[in-house]
């Protein structure tokens, strides 16, 4: 069974804010926490659809490939920037009312899996072996998963319900800390910091 560690670990990943836990939160800033539960399982599947493969089967793949994980920080930078840009031109229509739905679980799928955490992860913090094998940690891992993402959406529920705070500005918010974000991810991957 994994140890205190690997908790610490996963969790102190999981609860940094990012791209992933930017659209939980928005997500369930406009629509609440209830309804936006299931975008919990595009963040757990995108983890897995990652890490599964990484753990088992690729870790080996990425050793001495400095250019495949520079090309894989490009394309996150990418679909990070193009969210932000759906966040702004979501704010922009909706003049104060908390009615778009800009955030979908596929959306929080792809993003995940796009997501530096997963193969950090995958390839650093996950045991590597047999599917079998890795079982107990990868259980737990999903465990960890479920409540980072629910912290978040019970955030945005928060936010969402403050009637100081305008959904406008909540989409405002999170697009720009996404901007900030793939621009980090695209200097990363070009050598530049």
């Amino acid at each position: 069974m994994p140890d205190s560690l690997f908790i610490f670990a996963i969790l102190a990943l999981l609860l940094t804010p990012g791209p992933t836990n930017t659209l939980l939160t928005v997500g369930a800033a406009a629509n609440g926490f209830r309804k936006s539960l299931p975008l919990l399982l595009g963040e757990l599947f995108g983890y897995l659809a990652v890490v599964l493969p990484l753990a088992t089967v690729a870790a080996a793949l990425f050793e001495g490939r400095p250019t495949l994980a520079a090309a894989l920080r490009i394309l996150a930078s990418c679909w990070v920037l193009l969210l932000a840009v759906r966040l702004w031109r979501v704010s922009a229509k909706q003049e104060g009312e908390g009615t778009a739905k800009p955030v979908t679980v596929s959306q929080v799928f792809l993003t995940t899996t796009l997501n530096p955490k997963a193969p950090i992860i995958g390839l650093v913090i996950m045991p590597h072996g047999p599917l079998l094998e890795i079982a107990p940690a990868l259980g737990l891992f999903c465990l960890l998963v479920a409540a980072a993402g629910t912290s978040f959406l019970a955030l945005g529920s928060l936010v969402g319900q403050a009637p100081i705070v305008q959904p406008r500005l909540v989409y405002r918010i999170a697009a720009v800390f996404l901007v900030i974000f793939s621009l980090g991810l695209a200097t990363s991957a070009t050598g530049l910091i």
